[in-house]
């Protein structure tokens, strides 16, 4: 049975239950995994194991009942804090971590965490989106992972130790968070009601690569009808960078004026490329479409063209200038 409502990662529940109950919890912690797997939720639900005062903390079992957990559940325990990228910014501002240039440390996360508590026996502060912290961000922390204050947690949730500095990742311990597995996913969508019905869900998850997050943009028409046309595109020899370039433009455009909506769409995109891509490699055939098998180093030139465009889409390069280049990068491979 799932604990509290997270799915999918019973081993993690145990490995903080038995930190938890030996009084051995670190402070400081990064959460990594694919996108909507539930490392935020967990993220949320440890901190309000760790802070509920009805269940004593070596349970690691919230009440959900008690004043703390009701305000951690409604994200307005004065204890908790979470920050992330806001949509309209390319990376966490230094203001949200240390506050604006005239209350320097005197606000934001930092501060935040080094206050006593006000309700419980811990302070809680999260980073989500932590992918974007840069390199001005992260260094901001040190202080803070170097010495952290008595009866503090700092999470930091994100996709890749990789994307961080390696002074953050040695200065906290890694919790690797798995996909779903597809069943799971698939009930969760009817569940929550995202899907329509199981069919449209099952469909949705059989895509989903294990994540919540991916599988809802499966239950949108018009992303079905683009990755058709995309995929038929991307499993011949030699695809034409013009017509695949237009593609994904209209693709990308028909998310709206919103550059975070622009973005995602693009994220997207790339997705299905880098999935299509390392599915021929694993299976050894030429993709959905049925064509004929493509050279294995082609498809690997091709992939690594999708991770570094993904990259790019973060550092806000000119989306049209991105998507040129890549299409280019891809036909010529």
């Amino acid at each position: 049975m799932a604990w509290h409502g997270i799915e999918g990662h019973d081993d993690i529940v145990e490995q903080f239950r038995r930190a938890v109950a030996r009084g051995r919890l670190a402070s400081s912690f990064l959460f990594v995994g694919p996108p909507g797997v539930g490392k935020r939720t967990f993220a949320w639900k440890l901190a309000q194991a760790l802070l509920c005062r009805t269940n004593p903390e070596e349970r690691f079992d919230p009440c959900e009942c008690c004043p703390s957990c009701v305000q951690t559940a409604a994200m307005t325990h004065p204890d908790v804090q979470m920050i992330g990228k806001p949509d309209d910014r390319a990376f966490i501002p230094l203001e949200l971590i240390l506050g604006d240039k005239e209350h320097r440390r005197q606000e934001g996360l930092c501060r935040h965490i080094a206050l006593k508590p006000f309700l419980s026996s811990r302070k809680v502060a999260i980073i989500d989106d932590a992918d974007y912290l840069n390199a001005e961000g992260a260094n901001a922390l040190l202080k803070t992972l170097e010495e952290p204050p008595p009866q503090s947690i700092l999470i930091l949730v994100g996709t890749s130790p990789a994307k961080q500095l390696p002074t953050i990742r040695s200065r906290c311990q890694l919790i690797r968070f798995n996909p779903l597995p597809v069943d799971v996913v698939a009930r969760l969508l009817v569940e929550k009601g995202i899907a329509a019905d199981r069919e449209q869900a099952e469909r949705a998850s059989a895509r989903s690569q294990g994540s919540l997050k991916i599988a809802e943009q499966f239950l949108d028409a018009a992303i079905w009808e683009f990755r058709e046309s995309f995929l038929r595109q991307l499993s011949v020899e030699r695809c034409d960078c013009v017509s695949l370039a237009k593609s994904i433009t209209a693709f990308v455009e028909e998310a709206g004026k919103e550059a975070a909506a622009r973005r995602m769409r693009l994220h997207q995109a790339i997705a299905m490329a880098a999935e299509h891509f390392r599915l021929q490699i694993r299976a050894g055939v030429g993709g959905e479409s049925g064509s004929r098998v493509l050279d294995p180093e082609k498809l690997a030139a091709r992939l690594e063209r999708c991770l570094n465009a993904d990259a790019d889409v973060d550092r806000n390069v000119n989306q049209a200038m991105l998507i040129e280049s890549w299409a280019d990068a891809l036909a010529s491979t």
